[in-house]
């Protein structure tokens, strides 16, 4: 799951270009969620069905593709499917993080259901990863559920920029573990495991700013300009990619996909990311048994119910997985660390002094709701 901050952007020279009159007709400011007005209802979905998927679908994914949509069978019985429009072959061709962020819908869709009242019945429909129908839900109604799961939901986001070194807490970690030792493993930033992810970390994401197929995807879903981010509603805007200011200005009105490719915007992202491995206090592994699509969904949900955890403590999680998207570095990668089981997300880790609202984008329930009357 890869998102990317460029900072440092030359812009006086941009500003001077565009002039007083022109700046004050250009795109100014970053499109943020909060700035997205509720669309339309589908006519056919009652309301706790369209509060629930549009809950679900706040789950985080790679480059936010949100490879995810839901085929609507009856009243709260609903398929979740695996959109092959979303898929990120070139980082992730075996559809591998595509189920982690299914598992995390999941989660979520379960949460926000519980919420409501309502529990699910849960039937695995699919057998790989690349099977379009992947799982059957069917909700009915329970107890009065907890609704601040909802808040946690609505408030999670990916941080990137101002993570302190202050080692974590013994609470805090008790808390982020929560019982599963087993599949969350916490590397303190001094330790010898923590500084080869550190290296290896930004090796990856040297060798993939430098491998044409992957900077060209990662240019396919920058949204550069608010038309284009509104007109989408995913991918990373300057917004989700924490570039503020007139850099942020300068991103949205005087770069497009061609940039992407050109050596010094790769070598601005190579650079960011070594200020970012080198201001955390350490690094997050969750892992799996295996490498089952059960076991990837699991693992999808078990990352989001961390990530829902972090917030109230003003820990701040970024997810930074190159090392296991590149193939040489994914090889050096476990006998360096000395963890058997298998390595999903690798999470960079710190306090942060404030956790402003969430920022990445979503299309609306009936962008990804497909109505049919198929029967198992």
């Amino acid at each position: 799951m890869r998102r990317r901050n460029f900072i440092g952007l030359a812009v006086v020279g941009a500003i001077a270009a565009a002039g007083t009159a022109g700046y004050l007709l250009s795109d100014k400011q970053n499109l943020l969620r909060a700035d997205l007005k509720p669309d339309e209802d589908p006519e056919f979905l009652q309301p706790d069905e369209k509060q629930i998927l549009f809950l679900a679908s706040l789950a985080p994914s790679g480059h936010n593709t949100q490879p995810w949509f839901v085929r609507r069978l009856a009243p709260y019985r609903w398929i979740i499917g695996n959109d092959r429009r979303k898929w990120l072959p070139a980082v992730d061709p075996e559809q591998r993080e595509t189920l982690l962020s299914l598992g995390a819908f999941l989660q979520n869709l379960e949460f926000a259901a519980s919420a409501l009242g309502y529990a699910c019945r849960w039937n695995l429909l699919a057998t790989t990863n690349q099977d379009e129908r992947v799982m059957e839900v069917q909700l009915a109604k329970a107890g009065a559920g907890d609704r601040a799961l909802i808040e946690g939901i609505q408030s999670r986001r990916t941080l990137r920029a101002g993570f302190s070194r202050e080692a974590l807490g013994k609470e805090d970690l008790t808390h982020l573990v929560a019982g599963e030792p087993e599949f969350i493993h916490h590397l303190n930033a001094n330790g010898r495991e923590a500084l080869f992810l550190n290296e290896q970390t930004i090796e990856a994401n040297r060798l993939q700013a430098y491998r044409d197929p992957a900077q060209q995807e990662l240019a396919d879903w920058i949204r550069f300009s608010s038309y284009d981010a509104r007109k989408q509603r995913d991918g990373l805007t300057t917004g989700s990619m924490e570039i503020g200011g007139m850099a942020g200005w300068a991103v949205r009105n005087f770069y497009g996909k061609a940039d992407v490719l050109k050596p010094d915007f790769r070598e601005r992202g190579i650079d960011q990311v070594r200020k970012e491995v080198a201001a955390s206090a350490g690094w997050i592994l969750i892992t799996s048994k295996d490498a089952s699509v059960a076991a990837l969904l699991e693992t999808g949900r078990r990352m989001q119910r961390l990530f829902l955890k972090v917030r109230a403590r003003g820990i701040g999680l970024h997810p930074m997985t190159q090392i296991l998207e590149e193939p040489a570095t994914r090889l050096a990668l476990y006998p360096a660390i000395g963890i058997g089981e298998h390595i999903q997300f690798i999470l960079r880790v710190g306090y942060v002094p404030d956790y402003p609202p969430p920022v990445s984008l979503r299309r609306p329930v009936a962008w990804f709701l497909r109505k049919g009357d198929e029967t198992l």
